[in-house]
This record gives structure tokens, C-alpha cells and sequence, in this order.
């Protein structure tokens, strides 16, 4: 672990693997969207009391060092369910996750975030992520205050959402492992 990630470990465990409630999973994160929610951290255009001034501590080659040590860590295979797979959807969840919702105007999450939620490049994982985290930030995005985001996407997907839809959504991605 790079000297620069150390302070991160008390929060989000030494490999990144998060500590419910306090920090959420690194690991399997891209460096890319690490560096980029530290940079965001710092611009302020992202805000928690506690990633704010941590965010701060990080500089220059640190960012890298940081994200490419945390991106590099192990995290569980998901079972890959790839959208296409299945026709139609029983369950308004699984629904939103691989068929989205049109009539709202709202994409399937997997658009983005990959089959199963596995994310990449600038799209997080969402597998395996705490629940209450990914509630959280869906919360976030539908309130404004979390932006950082190209063209808004997550803030306007985020406010056609209901209070059980996030919930829903951020339950079952906590279940992908």
C-alpha cells in the first residue's frame, strides 16, 4: 500500500473492500472514476464532511498512486447476467436494472454501468457496493447535491426515481457479488 493511501484504509478497509457504514468499496473501482471523485471532492462539486478535507490530503501523484492502488484490489466475480439475455422482467427492479423504464425516459442502469453492474472506466461498480451507500447517492443525485457527472445523466435518472425505487435498485445491487 503506497504511503498516500494510508490514511484512506481507515475508512475503507486496507484493500479497499469498505467498512459499512463508514466508507463504501474501492476496490474494483477504475482508477479513472477514483481520480475523478477525488478531484470532485476537492472542487467541492462532490461533498461529504469527511471525503471533503480527506480529498485534500491526496495531491499531485499521490491522486494516481491512490487510485491505482485501490482500483488493483481483488473484489468477488459476479455471476454476469448481460442484457438481452432475457426477454421480459417479473420483477420492476430487475426491470429498471436491464430494461430501464422508457415511458419515463429513464435507461437501464446496465447501459452504463455495465453487465450486472460492474462498471468500468468512468461508470462505478455498482455489485457488491453497500447498499446504504448506493442509497445514498442516488439520494445525492436527486437532490443536487452530488454532480460531477457528464451532462447530469445520474441527476436526471436519479429524479424520476421513487423512494422505493432507490431503495429497491440499492438493495439489489448490494446482492451482486
Amino acid at each position: 500500500m503506497p504511503a498516500s493511501a494510508q490514511l484512506c484504509a481507515g475508512c475503507h478497509g486496507l484493500q479497499g473492500q469498505g467498512i459499512d457504514p463508514v466508507g463504501p468499496r474501492l476496490a474494483g473501482l477504475s482508477a479513472e472514476y477514483i481520480q475523478q471523485q477525488i478531484k470532485l471532492f476537492q472542487t467541492g462539486q462532490r461533498q461529504n464532511p469527511t471525503m471533503g478535507p480527506m480529498a485534500m490530503t491526496v495531491q499531485g501523484e499521490a491522486i494516481e498512486q491512490v487510485s491505482k492502488y485501490f482500483s488493483s484490489q481483488d473484489v468477488a466475480d459476479v455471476s454476469t447476467h448481460v442484457r438481452g439475455e432475457k426477454v421480459s422482467y417479473d420483477d420492476p427492479t430487475e426491470r429498471l436494472v436491464y430494461q430501464g423504464d422508457w415511458e419515463r425516459i429513464i435507461p437501464a442502469c446496465v447501459t452504463c454501468h455495465g453487465p450486472s453492474g460492474i462498471g468500468g472506466g468512468q461508470f462505478p461498480r455498482l455489485a457488491g457496493q453497500q447498499a446504504n451507500y448506493l442509497k445514498a447517492q442516488l439520494l445525492a443525485w436527486q437532490t443536487g447535491s452530488r454532480k460531477g457527472d457528464i451532462d447530469g445523466i445520474m441527476g436526471d435518472i436519479a429524479a424520476k426515481l421513487t423512494a422505493s425505487e432507490i431503495d429497491a435498485l440499492s438493495q439489489y445491487f448490494s446482492t451482486l457479488e
